[in-house]
């Protein structure tokens, strides 16, 4: 009898770190939330240029304290999180427009995150901003993630 060869474990690629997801904003942000609730000072993430915008909107915003681009292809995003004592200061990261749901606002119809104390990650056609900064420019677009 004749075996088939062992499949690799779920999202392994070839050479093992080769991922194939259909939604990697979504697993950015559970790789943040992970590391946080381990208390990990960083997590590190394959790299794509709207996830290296989303985190150097939160090094802008004051979440983490460092973002690097390291390595050669494949490159990686490291971001270096930030806490106070033991509590993370992101207390929370909801993704909003998803694959299967994709969610688009107009520029007066961005949401204020926890009454403005949180922030809303916007991709407009000037590129991904904040919430805060589409509406000054008038620009809408899908509405990505909150973070607070």
């Amino acid at each position: 009898m004749i075996r088939p060869p062992p499949r690799s474990a779920a999202g392994e690629g070839k050479d093992g770190n080769e991922t194939n997801m259909t939604d990697p904003i979504s697993d950015m942000l559970t790789r943040i939330r992970n590391a946080q609730r381990a208390l990990l000072p960083a997590v590190e993430m394959p790299h794509s240029r709207i996830k290296e915008s989303i985190a150097h909107i939160l090094k802008r915003e004051g979440y983490v304290t460092e973002v690097a681009v390291e390595g050669k292809l494949p490159r990686m995003i490291k971001l270096k999180l930030k806490y106070q004592g033991k509590k993370s200061v992101i207390e929370g990261l909801r993704r909003v427009s998803r694959p299967g749901l994709r969610h688009y606002v107009g520029a007066t119809e961005i949401p204020r995150v926890l009454g403005g104390l949180g922030v809303a990650v916007v991709s407009t056609p000037e590129g991904v901003m904040t919430g805060v900064q589409a509406r000054k420019k008038n620009l809408g677009g899908e509405l990505l993630c909150y973070v607070w």
